[in-house]
């Protein structure tokens, strides 16, 4: 915020500090970047100030108070300046995280011609399937039916977490018992990349005490009742402090 503030009015959150601001992509630099139209002169020190006017009003977003460039718009500035990895792990992380608004970065790339990053990010997307976001959204609501017939206690839906100074969004939180259901997706998880990051999510949920049970597709339609007892199970132990 202070960043931002410092760069005047119309600046905001851009580039690879926007996407940390979103949850896809870590940043361990000693800078903050920021887009900053109005301004002239030097950027203050730690501030890398982008001065940029295309900034439009749908470019724009607010996160925990902060003005913030919107995931679209942060994607083609990661698509700018980032290697074409870092842009596809921040792609498929908004994916898992359940921010990525096809849409959105469709009618972004259109008014956009001739903008740096506009082709790589074109063809970062070009293979989005939006019919697994679809079967995703379905097995959520698979699982939520059959807690609810169940009689398990209600979870917290994409509840937030702070882990290991991790912002996290886990699908389903029993915090009390310190238990997280994911829907897990073969095709999005299955990825590489997002394999690893899930595998390294869950360490860390694991250090920090939580138990972490991915369910899929064939385990919610073929084996309810094994998946409830399970669930119920850890429900009821003891959860230490």
């Amino acid at each position: 915020m202070a960043a931002v503030l410092a760069c005047g009015a119309g600046a905001v959150l851009s580039h690879r500090s926007a996407a940390y601001l979103h949850g896809i992509l870590e940043d361990s630099r000693n800078r903050v970047d920021v887009i900053a139209p109005n301004r002239r002169g030097r950027s203050p020190d730690g501030i890398a100030a982008h001065r940029d006017g295309t900034l439009a009003p749908a470019d724009r977003t607010v996160i925990d108070g902060i003005p913030c460039a919107g995931l679209a718009r942060t994607l083609l500035d990661i698509a700018a300046t980032e290697s074409p990895e870092t842009l596809r792990y921040a792609i498929n992380q908004a994916e898992v995280e359940r921010i990525f608004d096809l849409a959105e970065v469709v009618e972004l790339l259109k008014r956009s011609r001739g903008k740096r990053g506009v082709a790589r990010l074109r063809l970062a997307v070009a293979h989005h399937d939006p019919q697994e976001q679809e079967a995703r959204l379905e097995l959520e609501k698979k699982l939520l039916r059959l807690f609810k017939r169940g009689a398990l206690s209600r979870p917290e839906v994409n509840g937030h977490l702070l882990v290991d100074g991790i912002s996290l969004m886990p699908d389903f939180l029993w915090r009390d018992a310190r238990l997280i259901v994911e829907a897990d997706s073969r095709r999005i998880h299955g990825t590489p990349t997002a394999f690893e990051k899930d595998r390294e999510r869950d360490q860390r949920l694991a250090a920090a005490g939580w138990t972490v049970v991915r369910v899929t597709w064939r385990q919610a339609t073929q084996e309810p009742e094994r998946l409830l007892q399970t669930l119920r199970t850890l429900l009821s132990r003891p959860t230490p402090r």
